[in-house]
């Protein structure tokens, strides 16, 4: 039951992010399950065939939206993306085709450059029409980040059988996550005799 969030649910950035720029390739690194992504900005066209991740194929491009001879913001197009994957941390799940299309817009904030700036809009069969959200991320001015690490599947008590939550509890032992919930379907492990 530790499935990353997937696009466009982790750009929240639950934890920690730092984004390494190289030519070829600009990576987010987050320390929250498995929500790196690589954004491809090396020109290349999109597969014929792309194998689904939570986090999708990202292909990018460095624009210089003010026409000053610097690139100044990163536009991303990602696809690809495997479900199920839920919208925000409301749970609206996104639709089950997969068809998903998110389209970014990065860039720091012309105010305050300790602001970066992420323009979301999210294309899906599940929405009545594409949806956008800015979210904001401040800069860590600091030289020696603490970087933590988050393991989710780490004291994780939820359990998933048969498409039904379960619970561990504190003895160890299978317990229902909700009020007259039914055991798990045992047939193939031999039953105690009395």
């Amino acid at each position: 039951m530790c499935l990353p969030p997937g696009m466009p649910r982790a750009m929240n950035v639950f934890e920690s992010l730092e984004i390494v720029i190289t030519p070829p390739t600009t990576f987010f690194l987050m320390s929250h399950i498995h929500d790196n992504r690589r954004v491809y900005t090396d020109g290349r066209d999109w597969p014929s065939e792309i194998e689904p991740t939570f986090a999708g194929y990202s292909i990018g491009r460095w624009v210089d939206s003010e026409r000053a001879g610097r690139y100044d913001t990163l536009e991303i197009e990602t696809r690809a993306m495997k479900g199920p994957r839920a919208y925000d941390t409301s749970g609206l799940p996104l639709h089950s085709d997969n068809q998903t299309i998110v389209k970014e817009r990065l860039y720091l904030d012309k105010n305050d450059r300790s602001l970066l700036l992420d323009e979301i809009t999210t294309f899906d069969d599940a929405l009545t029409r594409p949806w956008t959200v800015t979210k904001r991320f401040a800069r860590d001015p600091s030289p020696r980040p603490n970087w933590q690490e988050a393991i989710c599947t780490e004291n994780n008590p939820h359990v998933r059988i048969q498409n039904d939550n379960y619970f561990i509890g504190a003895d160890g032992l299978l317990m229902p996550a909700k009020k007259g919930q039914k055991p798990p379907d045992l047939k193939y492990f031999g039953q105690a005799q009395r």
